[in-house]
């Protein structure tokens, strides 16, 4: 490995990676795999007979979509703030409800792809042309520090999809603190938690048939050929999804097949594989009450009220600051 001594990024993708891969054991970080063919990659994935965790989530909102916009709304209006809003296609079920109840807001979808933006809000405009949609690019931690800015009135933040699930235990407390820094007491944090199954059920949501799956995580490799001219060859390393009843932990790692070097010519770096050496790409953390109910109290929130489907796969809380 040929570490220059002085390096200059030119991109936090740039820094990002050359710090994962530099380090023992290696790894990638997940925001990464969402560029344009990422977000196509993942549209596919939420598609897929396995990926349970859309159709789950969706049930919950079109079964309680009355019952959970109650909770919304109110007589002066709120901002609605969407953290990692994606294509948007189970909010635009709580959008049409508080469209129904002729309800004062203005929605404020947040997302790390601009591309996605973008089309969520063309299609809004086509289904639900009465939203008044206001997009905002950046990451989770960047926007939290906005949050606090939105104090004229009510705030409603969700959070759907568990993307908590991509943060540690202890990153998740961190997040939902900041959260709740930023609330006042008539605000609200409306989050989806995935729940501990059945484990060969999360295997399968994350290791489908298709491998769908396994493009979208070697979408970072492909990006790293692309932006920071690497030489990775996806078909060297293999997809490999793990999951822990015990911590409710899944991981996916891409291990490469054979002792290999990569070079990455925009770092100045050369990378030793070993056969079999992994690199970590994504956690998905998986919840019970307990746990929840543990976080929402180690980051000053109280769980008021939870949402779940038929089979109890998957649950949406509702929170306010304690």
């Amino acid at each position: 490995m040929k570490n220059p001594p002085e390096l200059m990024f030119e991109s936090a993708f740039a820094e990002d990676t050359y710090k994962g891969l530099t380090s023992s054991p290696k790894y990638l970080l997940s925001k990464y795999i969402y560029d344009r063919k990422g977000d196509k990659l993942f549209q596919q994935i939420m598609d897929m007979p396995e990926y349970y965790l859309t159709s789950s989530e969706f049930d919950i909102l079109k079964n309680n979509a009355e019952a959970i916009t109650s909770y919304f709304s109110n007589e002066s209006g709120f901002d609605l703030i969407e953290l990692g809003a994606g294509d948007g296609k189970k909010t635009k079920i709580l959008l049409k409800e508080l469209i129904e109840k002729e309800a004062k807001f203005n929605y404020l979808p947040i997302d790390i792809s601009e591309n996605v933006l973008k089309e969520l809000e063309t299609s809004l405009q086509k289904e639900i042309p009465e939203v008044n949609v206001k997009i905002q690019q950046g990451t989770y931690f960047k926007t939290l520090e906005k949050l606090s800015e939105y104090n004229t009135r009510k705030k409603v933040i969700i959070v759907l999809g568990s993307n908590i699930g991509n943060l540690s235990h202890k990153e998740a407390v961190d997040f939902l603190r900041n959260i709740a820094q930023a609330m006042s007491e008539e605000d609200m944090l409306f989050m989806g938690f995935d729940q501990k199954k059945n484990p060969q059920t999360i295997l399968d949501a994350y290791n489908d048939a298709q491998g769908i799956t396994e493009e979208f995580n070697k979408n970072l490799l492909v990006r790293i050929n692309r932006e920071l001219e690497g030489d990775f060859k996806s078909d060297d390393f293999l997809h490999w999804e793990t999951y822990n009843p015990e911590t409710g932990t899944a991981k996916s790692f891409l291990v490469s097949k054979k002792q290999q070097k990569v070079n990455i010519r925009k770092l100045g770096l050369e990378i030793n594989f070993e056969a079999w050496e992994s690199i970590h790409t994504e956690i998905s953390q998986k919840y019970d009450d307990s746990i929840v109910n543990w976080l929402a109290d180690e980051a000053g929130l109280h769980m008021e009220k939870s949402f779940s489907d038929n089979e109890n796969h998957y649950k949406n809380y509702i929170f306010r600051r304690k």
